[in-house]
């Protein structure tokens, strides 16, 4: 199975929101029980918070599939 690679935008994204953003859940109803139902793990560990905060270099894994969270590149500065 391959990663889902998945760019953060700040500093992080909701489990909720996250499986909505990737199209592991078709809406936040979907993901809400994914998450309750002790479906998705967040670094190897079961999570049933739908609120949790996901930040770069974590591993979520629901239904077969893994996301690996990434930084997302800053501008150089000058």
């Amino acid at each position: 199975m391959d990663d889902i690679h998945f760019t953060l935008r700040g500093e992080f994204i909701t489990l909720d929101a996250l499986l909505k953003a990737t199209g592991l859940a078709d809406s936040g109803g979907a993901a809400k029980q994914l998450i309750t139902a002790g479906e998705v793990r967040v670094d190897g560990q079961v999570d049933t918070r739908r609120g949790a905060k996901i930040r770069a270099g974590q591993r979520v894994q629901v239904a077969g599939q893994r996301i690996r969270l990434l930084a997302a590149e800053l501008p150089p500065t000058t």
